[in-house]
């Protein structure tokens, strides 16, 4: 765990010149200890107390950054066991795997599937970000080819699932711009690969019989200059790496031991050939604890509900989760379609926008921003009344994509249509149902396509 705002006041200089933005140097410590402040801020912290205090609140779990094309991937850097203690700091990655003795067409379907699979949810984008090229072939130019092309036709983070010297060599060098991730040093081949992964610079996932054994090849590694590394605990069963997840958390958080302080890698595509239960296994892992999550294939039906799960897991518990505001087009609205507008709280942008969805009617459906807070909490806390709602109406845009002037607003806020209706005087102010549910029977009664 990180110290605490005692512990890093001691090595302030107490001197409460407020140049860090806060008045006091016991504010600014409070500031740190949450995360909501960074050390560089203080103009007075001395080098020697500066190594100190980044060196003891580094996290006991070690962020590890892959390359990704323009968004890199960031794994590890947790610092509590439960998701409400705090919150769980960077998603894992989810990758798939591609072996060089794959049929000539199955390569660039799997490919191609990792680019198709990108959703969008909440206003956040939703997708996989790794493959794992899998060493089959003994050709080593044919998996450099492999690692060449996955880096020409993807922007996917790459994991060489190799053990042969030359073709780690061949296969990093014809991706090295994506800096890829060597899988796997054991205890075995420590001397032949930690020396590429040296000379290379990789990531390298690190493969022990057992936590001790894990714990040995770390500190060797961290001896040759090896900071970045993952953990792979070489189980292929669920309950047995479930245990071991869990295990190597409490032991990097609860007894602080730095030698398991990694992120870790699974793979739920070596532990069964059924892709339900793979999928189920994956979920499992991801949320106890894994870093990467390697499956055997993607799949939309498989692949949507993990990414879903991962989103939810990883977002923070203290925050509401919300929806980018904005205009959503729902079942193809045209300038004569009804405009309904309601707040960011993701749960009930989802059940109005389905409500809509289901009625067919096609329809233009506006998201105030409210803090992620839901309808009667945000007209409460004034941030979806007459003057915001009207103010968010004319800088939308909504205006210049429709012909008539007439906006629906949730039954719940119906106090506010007067308001309104002086903020916005060319508009009609329609009050819709007090439930998403009856949209079909309010639309069907009350809506009829202006005739302009």
């Amino acid at each position: 765990m990180g110290l605490s705002g005692i512990e890093i006041f001691k090595f302030l200089p107490r001197t409460n010149c407020g140049k860090c933005g806060v008045p006091t140097c016991l504010a600014f410590a409070m500031s740190l200890a949450a995360g909501k402040a960074e050390l560089t801020a203080c103009p007075f912290v001395t080098e020697e107390a500066r190594i100190r205090l980044e060196e003891a609140s580094a996290p006991p779990i070690r962020p590890v950054t892959i390359a990704t094309g323009e968004k890199p991937l960031r794994i590890g850097g947790e610092t509590v066991m439960f998701r409400h203690e705090k919150r769980f700091e960077n998603p894992p990655g989810i990758a798939v795997i591609i072996s060089d003795t794959m049929e000539e067409a199955e390569i660039p379907r799997r490919l191609e599937s990792f680019n198709l699979f990108t959703f969008t949810r909440v206003g956040a984008t939703l997708r996989p970000e790794l493959t794992a090229l899998k060493y089959e072939s003994g050709n080593v130019e044919t998996y450099a080819a492999l690692a060449a092309r996955v880096k020409q036709e993807t922007d996917a983070g790459i994991i060489l699932m190799c053990q042969d010297v030359a073709a780690v060599k061949a296969a990093a060098m014809a991706c090295r711009d994506r800096k890829p991730v060597l899988c796997a040093v054991t205890t075995a081949n420590f001397d032949d690969l930690a020396g590429v992964a040296k000379e290379l610079n990789l990531t390298v996932i690190a493969r022990g019989s057992s936590l001790d054994e894990l714990a040995e090849l770390t500190t060797k590694l961290n001896g040759i200059g090896i900071k970045d590394i993952i953990l792979d605990t070489g189980t292929r069963t669920l309950k047995q790496a479930l245990t071991e997840q869990v295990g190597l958390r409490r032991l990097a958080l609860l007894k602080k031991q730095r030698t398991l302080g990694y992120p870790t890698i699974v793979f739920p595509a070596e532990m069964t050939d059924k892709p339900l239960q793979e999928a189920l296994i994956a979920s499992v892992l991801m949320a106890k604890y894994a870093g990467i999550i390697v499956l055997s294939d993607f799949r939309g039906e498989t692949l949507f509900p993990l990414l879903v799960a991962r989103l939810n897991l990883y977002t923070d518990p203290q925050r509401p989760l919300a929806t980018l505001e904005g205009i959503y087009d729902i079942n193809g609205p045209d300038e004569n379609s009804p405009v309904a507008i309601t707040c960011n709280f993701s749960l009930t942008y989802f059940i109005v926008s389905g409500e809509i969805e289901n009625t067919r009617v096609p329809a233009h459906l506006l998201i105030k921003d409210t803090e992620g807070l839901s309808v009667m909490t945000a007209w409460a806390a004034g941030k979806f009344g007459a003057d915001n709602i009207a103010g968010f109406i004319k800088k939308s845009g909504i205006a210049d994509r429709i012909k008539h002037r007439k906006l629906i607003i949730p039954g719940y806020i119906a106090m506010e249509s007067g308001g309104l209706e002086e903020e916005l005087p060319d508009w009609e102010i329609l009050v819709g149902p007090r439930e998403a549910a009856h949209l079909l029977s309010y639309l069907k009664n009350n809506w009829e396509s202006p005739d302009v």
